[in-house]
């Protein structure tokens, strides 16, 4: 009996404990931190050598990483760049070279795959779309490497699924991206995120905060122009492209699971 008593009390503790009930999500955190890296360029005659695009995640059998194909436009061969994965803490950072398996343009996501040994992965959640209100979080490099390679976690309520593109009342209300969009088809769903993220974010996951599963990549750039001008003034929305669009992304590359 006394033992009964004493599990029913430690229950009750629990369940008016906020840090009790928040245990999970710091678990979650640090198992996903090891599986988001940078997604940057390399070359040894400039300062500084390592340029930082956004941020990727690990999936997969720990080769592959996932992250919005407008990171990688940057990168110029000719200039004798390199793209490829920063990894590393704050100011040691270290440079794997990557290459391109598969671009999706119309969601922009890209399969990259990296050189060296693997590093942990992240299991990607169900393709079925998530419902609103869902309590999510994201983790990535807000500011690049201004500050370090320190990665940082927010979290965000899944406000709503909205087409990628607004509809327009005139055609001076397009821009090439829109026009694009349209002659594609039907635009997609994408989901809008109450939290702020900001351009280094790009191709942050956006995860279960209880499994760790990825269910979205934030996207930074899909947007813009044509809801608000998240970059340049955010105001605590985001946007995300659901993980569907990875797994078939994956499936066209011919990904390792």
């Amino acid at each position: 009996m006394a033992k009964l008593i004493l599990l029913f009390l430690a229950l009750c503790l629990g369940c008016h404990n906020p840090q009790a009930a928040a245990a999970p999500l710091p678990r979650t955190i640090a198992a996903v931190k090891p599986s988001v890296v940078g997604i940057g360029t390399f070359n040894r005659s400039r300062s500084p050598a390592i340029v930082f695009h956004a941020t990727g995640f690990v999936v997969g059998d720990g080769l592959s990483v996932i992250t919005n194909a407008h990171a990688v436009t940057a990168f110029d061969s000719e200039k004798l760049e390199s793209l490829g994965i920063v990894t590393g803490k704050g100011d040691q950072l270290q440079f794997r070279e990557a290459s391109v398996v598969t671009i999706d343009r119309a969601h922009d996501l890209v399969h990259l795959r990296m050189k060296g040994a693997p590093l942990p992965a992240l299991t990607l959640g169900s393709s079925e779309m998530l419902d609103e209100g869902s309590d999510l979080v994201f983790t990535g490099y807000p500011l690049g490497i201004m500050l370090g390679l320190n990665p940082v976690t927010h979290r965000a309520l899944l406000a709503a699924q909205t087409p990628a593109i607004l509809p327009t009342p005139t055609s001076r209300g397009l821009n090439p991206r829109a026009v694009l969009q349209l002659q594609r088809g039907a635009p997609f769903t994408i989901y809008q995120l109450d939290g702020t993220a900001y351009p280094s974010n790009s191709g942050s996951p956006v995860y279960d905060p209880e499994t760790g599963a990825v269910v979205a990549v934030i996207n930074m750039t899909l947007v813009k122009g044509l809801k608000e001008s998240a970059i340049s003034d955010p105001s605590g929305i985001s946007y995300a492209i659901p993980v569907r669009h990875v797994h078939e992304l994956l499936l066209q590359g011919g990904a390792q699971k």
